[in-house]
């Protein structure tokens, strides 16, 4: 981001802006950060890039809180905190989201097909790695 030191913020993309937020951020050296819904109005290359940035501090150590309802996006946490009206309604860790897709549908989160598929498929018998779907 360092090509972008002398723009004005509103010469920025939002996928820019993102980034330059993350770095603010992280120049305070916290212990926690919370993102929430990061990726919004992003198109899919800004996703992408957010996405990446997640799993390299999650790599790096810290311990991230995002908030998403979006299915691919919440494939990159260790566990998933459903929430609603400020109370935890449930708690699900990262390997049992194929198990919990209907209740995830049921909550609102929108399930890409391919998740759909790879249920219908684990639920005949026929394992398959659904990360690589996403």
């Amino acid at each position: 981001m360092e090509e972008y030191i002398n723009k004005n913020a509103y010469e920025l993309s939002l996928g820019q802006k993102q980034r330059v937020t993350i770095a603010g951020v992280l120049s305070i050296k916290p212990k926690y950060i919370i993102m929430d819904e990061p990726t919004a109005m992003l198109d899919p290359e800004g996703k992408n890039d957010i996405k990446e940035i997640v799993k390299k501090l999650k790599a790096l150590g810290f311990t991230i809180i995002y908030i998403t309802n979006i299915i691919d996006e919440i494939f990159i946490s260790d566990r998933i905190i459903v929430m609603e009206k400020g109370k935890i309604i449930k708690e699900i860790k990262n390997n049992e989201i194929i198990e919990n897709i209907e209740f995830l549908k049921d909550i609102g989160i929108t399930i890409p097909k391919a998740i759909e598929t790879a249920q219908k498929l684990k639920d005949k018998g026929i394992d398959i790695n659904f990360r690589e779907l996403i």
